[in-house]
């Protein structure tokens, strides 16, 4: 299971930042070269690094839309692409649709939701109620776990996977969710580490060694 499928409440920008977090770090997206003069992680672009794909319905179709696309595009201009939010109509085919409907199917075939109609007097909807309790605990463990047991004061050390999500679950205000059966103390704490990781330049960060520049270029494009 993709870890950015494990969270359906994520906004459609925090799920399409999630996609070019991962094709990053399965090596298939990078950015394109500072050069001599030093640029913004705003304002580099998203290149393609290798086009072997993923496997993943989702990412495959990200990733083709980046290696089709000329002149290239920032990590903030794909975010808004993909989710459909731009004026631009000649532009509007990138946009992926229904990534909420399809990451939930994918979900019920591996037994996590289950499906189900609900009445609403004049029409029917169909909703995707969680049957595996034991995936989402496992996600708010990882969460938990990142930011006091595991807590490194170092992000280039931690998990790139679960700094994502950290970063991903504060820009769709569903963090706090994670924190419900903290204890006083361990949600403070838990709380004063994620103010911690916002107060970071992900300018500065993503030079640092072992950094994945997309990875930083996401979170810039979501809180600086």
């Amino acid at each position: 299971k993709q870890w950015y499928q494990r969270r359906v409440a994520i906004t459609p920008g925090g799920l399409r930042g999630a996609m070019l977090i991962e094709l990053a770090l399965r090596g298939r997206i990078t950015l394109d070269n500072t050069g001599m003069r030093k640029r913004s992680l705003l304002s580099r672009r998203v290149i393609m690094k290798n086009d072997t794909p993923c496997g993943d319905i989702l990412l495959d179709e990200a990733l083709r839309h980046v290696k089709e696309t000329d002149p290239p595009e920032t990590c903030q201009s794909w975010i808004e692409l993909l989710s459909g939010e731009t004026w631009n109509p000649l532009k509007l085919r990138y946009q992926i649709r229904n990534v909420r409907e399809r990451i939930a199917k994918n979900l019920v075939e591996k037994g996590i939701l289950t499906t189900e109609k609900q009445n609403f007097v004049v029409f029917d909807m169909t909703t995707h109620p969680l049957l595996d309790q034991c995936q989402k605990q496992g996600v708010i463990k990882k969460i938990q776990d990142t930011l006091l047991s595991r807590w490194i004061n170092d992000p280039q050390r931690m998990d790139k996977r679960a700094l994502a999500l950290v970063y991903l679950a504060q820009a769709s205000e569903v963090l706090e969710h994670a924190f419900s059966s903290l204890s006083d103390e361990d949600y403070d704490l838990a709380m004063k580490r994620v103010r911690e990781l916002l107060d970071l330049d992900p300018d500065m960060e993503a030079v640092k060694d072992g950094a994945d520049e997309v990875l930083w270029a996401v979170v810039a494009s979501f809180f600086k």
